[in-house]
C-alpha cells in the first residue's frame, strides 16, 4: 500500500518495463479519492505497455476507469452478477486461498482466473492460511481457466510454483522492495 501515487507509477513503469504482463492494483489503506487518482494513473500507464490492469475488491472503480477487469475475493459476491456489471469482455479473477472447491465453484461461476496460496510467508499477509503445494497440482488436473499462485513469491520460489502447475505466479514485496525493480521484474 502506497500513498505516494508518483512514487507509486515510477515503481510500476520499472515493472513494466522489466516485463510484467499483468498489473493488479491492491492498496487497501487508500481512501476512494486516492484509490481512484492512484487506478486512473495505473490505467494510463498500463495502456502505454499494453498490459491489462486489473483492479482489486473494487467494481466501482473498475468500471470507471475502464479496467481490463476486477480481483475479487471468495466471499465478495456472485460472479455472474459482477461478470454481466463489467461485461464479458472483461476479467474477473478470484482469491480461493488454499479451497479448491472454491475454486471449482468460481471457475463455474464465470471467473476467468483463480488466485491460489498463500504458499509462503508473506509480508503483506502475514497471518493468512498456507496451502500446500500439491493444491496447484491438483487444481490445474481439474480447472480449465488459469492458476495463480499467491504469498511470499520471490525469485528464489517461483519456479517450484511454476514447476507444480501455476500458470502465473503474482508477486508484490520481491519485486517492489528489490534495489532494482526493472530487473528483479526481468528475473
Amino acid at each position: 500500500d502506497l500513498a505516494d501515487t508518483q512514487k507509486l507509477i515510477q515503481q510500476v513503469r520499472l515493472a513494466l518495463e522489466g516485463g510484467t504482463l499483468w498489473l493488479q492494483y491492491r492498496n487497501k489503506s487508500a481512501d476512494k479519492s486516492l484509490g481512484l487518482q492512484q487506478a486512473t494513473a495505473l490505467m494510463r500507464l498500463c495502456r502505454e505497455f499494453a498490459v491489462p490492469l486489473i483492479i482489486n475488491d473494487s467494481l466501482d472503480v473498475a468500471l470507471e476507469i475502464d479496467a481490463d477487469g476486477v480481483h475479487l475475493g471468495a466471499q465478495d459476491c456472485l460472479i455472474s452478477h459482477e461478470k454481466k456489471k463489467l461485461g464479458a469482455e472483461k476479467i474477473i479473477g478470484v482469491s480461493c486461498y488454499d479451497n479448491l472447491q472454491c475454486a471449482l465453484e468460481a471457475e463455474t461461476e464465470g471467473a476467468d482466473y483463480v488466485a491460489l496460496g498463500s504458499f509462503f510467508a508473506s509480508t503483506v499477509k502475514p497471518h493468512a492460511v498456507r496451502a500446500p503445494l500439491k493444491l496447484l497440482r491438483e487444481a490445474k488436473e481439474r480447472l480449465r481457466v488459469p492458476v495463480v499462485a499467491v504469498g511470499g513469491i520471490d525469485l528464489h520460489n517461483a519456479g517450484l510454483l511454476v514447476g507444480a502447475g501455476a500458470d502465473a505466479v503474482a508477486v508484490i514485496s520481491a519485486l517492489f522492495n528489490a534495489e532494482d525493480i526493472k530487473e528483479t521484474a526481468k528475473n
